[in-house]
């Protein structure tokens, strides 16, 4: 994968834009693509692109970009994978198409050539793209279905800028990084046209949404499950560079290893991460297994709190996004692991829990909802306010206690149940963290206002969508695009090194989500269709091992000496300046912490991560 920037001042009489504007844009992201580089100034100068390239498809200088079709009429930057190129290929020739080169950047100009925007329905893979229409004079840009390739833009004042990493548009003059306040996000399935007059549409080309399917028995689910994650797997070995998988041998990367290694004739390549001070973390024992069963080639690595220190300054200036996910610290060196190798393309396990209930807390809110939220939600308001305290009891059974005072008052509001998986600071802690300053200044303010218009727009679609597909369908549309997906793109993509995601194949999401409920969860056993389907390549050991997932020590960090001082960077930030928290409270909770009263990790590593992130983008610039 590479990186993508670009510039249009659509409005301008004279152009201006400066190739010393480009090369910085795409320089700053230079970790993206160390293979090459490359720039275009572009209608009068009033546009330009950047680009660098991490050399994935066709090595040659062929591949380099932007890249222009069987005319100059249109040019392209792109970052990603088509995994279809070549079948895709193979019609456009026939149908006159001049190839210049061996890449599946080329086919996106035929494609569009041929179909204009249209070309999104016929292209698989993952993918951020800009093409520049001279003839139409238009600014195109589009985002895979699943959200996997970040693309970011700007727009104001007659200046449209975009680009993969929010660093390189920061490198424009007219932006200031107070907050990154008017940057944006093309959201995944979208594409975003803009014309000469600065009008910007943007459309969603694919949804998530379940649909009517036939009657299948369970054993054809497995069978169609097995095919399509098969396909998928084969369809990310298209490289002409070393690959290999992360492995944490769990179910998921263990099936990316088993069904890589039945299309090798050579060991798979596998990498695993450990860590020195947590050993109830460690999955290397399983790991080792799964490599011994396979015969892979396998690699690991150790890290610890000294680590994670050391690379927290470089984390926020990777992650863009204060996206505090502790995972991107053990994610960073088995990236590094990887690179170091001589492995340019890995495989991981993103999307499967998602797709098929594999977490303890969806089963968890799964249960809630069928017992009695569901009932609850037919009474009026009033009514569910007074039933809430009899509910609390209830919920405090199978939530943690501080998570079941959220539900109660969920439950007195009219508010759904289930948010999404990724909510450190709900609306209960965040009446707690916030300072006085700042809820007043946001009064009425709510998460809910996000969640609840994906849980309208499939209530519309689909208003016999079971609970799991609904649950399922917001997670599609948040925490995987704005969360996992950002941490794997952004901390593999640090180290120079391209992660593809077979279980987020358009195909298999397709496919999981018209699956009911009870072939996803049952009893208490999570991805219940999945692991019956893969029975016949991987263990049971390995199939119904308790669900571990894959962590950091963050606990542990914030505990003892070393802990104060990641303490320290919190309250000593920058940020304090702008009185958005009450730090009496972030105090109490550290010490809460300290004396492991409660674990409090999750959210002072969100607060350490914003901190770090403001003091190194705005406040300490």
């Amino acid at each position: 994968m590479c990186g993508i920037c670009g510039v249009w001042e659509y409005g301008a009489s004279r152009g201006n834009v400066q190739r010393e504007l480009l090369i910085s844009m795409r320089d700053v992201m230079t970790h993206r693509g160390p293979d090459d580089a490359g720039d275009l100034i572009f209608d009068q100068a009033r546009g330009g692109f950047g680009f660098r390239r991490l050399s994935i498809i066709d090595l040659s200088e062929a591949g380099h970009q932007p890249m222009h079709g069987c005319t100059d009429r249109v040019w392209l930057v792109f970052n990603g994978e088509i995994y279809n190129h070549a079948s895709l290929r193979e019609g456009l020739e026939k149908r006159g198409h001049i190839y210049a080169s061996r890449t599946d950047s080329e086919t996106i100009l035929h494609l569009y050539e041929e179909r204009g925007l249209d070309f999104v329905q016929d292209i698989e893979g993952d993918y951020a793209i800009a093409l520049w229409d001279a003839d139409r004079e238009q600014l195109v840009l589009a985002r895979d279905r699943a959200g996997v390739k970040p693309l970011y833009f700007y727009h104001r004042n007659g200046l449209f800028i975009f680009a993969s990493e929010i660093k390189a548009i920061l490198q424009h003059s007219a932006v200031t990084p107070t907050l990154f306040r008017g940057v944006q996000k093309l959201p995944a399935g979208h594409m975003l046209v803009i014309d000469r007059s600065g009008k910007a549409r943007i459309s969603q080309y694919w949804d998530a949404l379940p649909s009517a399917s036939p009657k299948l028995t369970e054993s054809e689910h497995e069978a169609n499950i097995l095919k399509l994650l098969r396909d998928s797997i084969k369809k990310r070995m298209m490289a002409d560079v070393p690959f290999g998988v992360f492995l944490s041998g769990g179910v998921d990367s263990s099936a990316n290893v088993a069904l890589m290694s039945e299309l090798m004739t050579r060991p798979v390549r596998t990498f695993t991460v450990g860590f020195h001070d947590c050993e109830e973390l460690n999955e290397l024992e399983s790991a080792r297994a799964i490599s011994k069963r396979f015969g892979t080639d396998h690699h690991e690595v150790m890290i610890g709190r000294e680590e994670m220190q050391k690379f927290l300054p470089e984390l926020v200036f990777h992650q863009d996004e204060p996206i505090a996910d502790p995972v991107c610290v053990p994610l960073y060196y088995v990236s590094k692991l990887a690179r170091d190798t001589g492995t340019i393309v890995v495989q991981v396990g993103e999307g499967s829990d998602e797709l098929f209930g594999g977490y303890d807390w969806f089963r968890t809110y799964l249960q809630i909802q069928e017992k009695f939220w569901r009932h609850a939600e037919r009474f009026p308001v009033a009514v569910r306010r007074a039933g809430s305290v009899l509910a609390k009891p209830l919920i405090k059974k199978m939530l943690k206690k501080r998570m079941a005072s959220e539900l109660v008052r969920r439950l007195g509001a009219g508010e759904s149940l289930f948010w999404g998986g990724a909510v450190v600071f709900d609306e209960t802690m965040k009446s707690r963290v916030l300072s006085t300053e700042m809820r007043a200044r946001y009064n009425g303010l709510s998460t809910y206002d996000v969640v609840r218009n994906y849980q309208e727009a499939i209530a519309a679609a689909r208003p016999d969508a079971d609970a799991a597909a609904r649950m399922t369908y917001l997670e599609l549309k948040l925490r995987l695009p704005e969360l996992l997906l950002m941490r794997v793109d952004k901390i593999t993509m640090a180290t120079s090194v391209e992660a593809r995601v077979p279980f987020l194949d358009h195909h298999l999401i397709e496919y999981a989500m018209n699956l009911p409920r009870e072939l996803k969860v049952k009893g208490q056993t999570g991805k219940h269709i999945l692991k019956r389907a893969l029975e016949s390549i991987l263990p049971a050991d390995v199939l119904y091992q308790p669900k571990r997932g894959f962590g950091a020590p963050v606990r542990e960090w914030f505990r003892g000496a070393e802990g104060e001082k990641l303490m320290q960077q919190i309250m000593n930030s920058s940020l304090r300046e702008r009185k958005c928290f009450d730090y009496s409270f972030i105090s109490g909770l550290a010490d809460e912490h300290r004396r492991e009263v409660r674990d409090w990790s999750a959210n002072l590593w969100c607060l350490l991560n914003l901190s770090v992130w403001y003091d190194r983008w705005i406040g300490r610039n």
